[in-house]
């Protein structure tokens, strides 16, 4: 009895340590996952008003739920390791359930958006650049379309020719602009007045290319996030059911 009890104690020990460590790991991935998903809304939100589908914001929103919620998962990981709750470490197993959930949530999220993303712009990004550029209540929508134009030196959704159906472009407010300035290599007030490849981007593919090519980028980051966390969150959940049979048979 002596032995068995003695193996358990040593047994109890390793598992501790070997969570203690898991949750050092996974604290450090609560942050990064964080990060990714406040890296997302803070300095890539300019061209969620672009898009017609709100999947790509959801992602990254319940990345920065799970990494919240990861962080203090990994506290109360520690309490419950160091402490032997067996309370506490139910708490922490469903805890780190329901994280693997939105991690995975969020990696199907952002496969499925990664599918579609292509017909999504087809079918929307040209009547957004057109019906709501420089309207009334679209200002987030000027901005990320002359950024977009800007950082990926492309010119209307699909060519520098979308512009033509543009109300503002067909209204008195152009000023005689064919294209928006942001359309321009060398950007002054007025140089959208002339649409020679000289003066303008001219890329084949225009915009659509360019902003599905990056955000198709931008959700393999957050898809390979959330689902690689998720994996290393099996190996806690397997140390947290050990530990607590352990706990259960030195009760006993």
């Amino acid at each position: 009895m002596g032995e068995f009890s003695e193996k358990a104690t040593c047994g109890t020990v390793c598992l501790k340590y070997l969570l203690f460590t898991f949750n050092c790991c996974f604290w450090l991935a609560g942050l990064a996952v964080m990060a990714v998903g406040i890296w997302t809304l803070a300095l890539k939100s300019d061209y969620i008003s672009l898009l017609a589908s709100g999947t790509y914001l959801a992602t990254a929103y319940i990345l920065v739920v799970a990494g919240v919620v990861v962080m203090v998962t990994g506290v109360l990981g520690c309490c419950a390791t160091f402490k032997e709750r067996r309370n506490l470490l139910r708490l922490y197993f469903i805890l780190l359930l329901i994280i693997f959930l939105l991690e995975i949530v969020a990696g199907i999220l952002a496969y499925i958006y990664y599918q579609q993303l292509n017909t999504e712009l087809k079918e929307n990004l040209k009547d957004t650049m057109t019906k709501r550029y420089h309207q009334p209540g679209h200002e987030g929508v000027t901005s990320a379309v002359d950024k977009l134009q800007q950082e990926f030196r492309c010119c209307g959704s699909n060519n520098s020719q979308d512009w033509r159906d543009s109300e503002w472009i067909r209204s008195d407010q152009a000023g005689g602009r064919v294209v928006p300035d942001s359309c321009c290599k060398t950007v002054v007030p007025g140089c959208g007045q002339r649409d020679h490849a000289s003066n303008i981007y001219k890329v084949e593919g225009g915009c659509i290319t360019k902003l599905e090519t990056f955000i198709q980028e931008h959700l393999r980051v957050i898809g390979a996030v959330g689902v690689g966390i998720a994996c290393v969150q099996v190996f806690g959940m397997i140390f947290t059911c050990c530990l607590y049979r352990s706990l259960k048979l030195e009760h006993y």
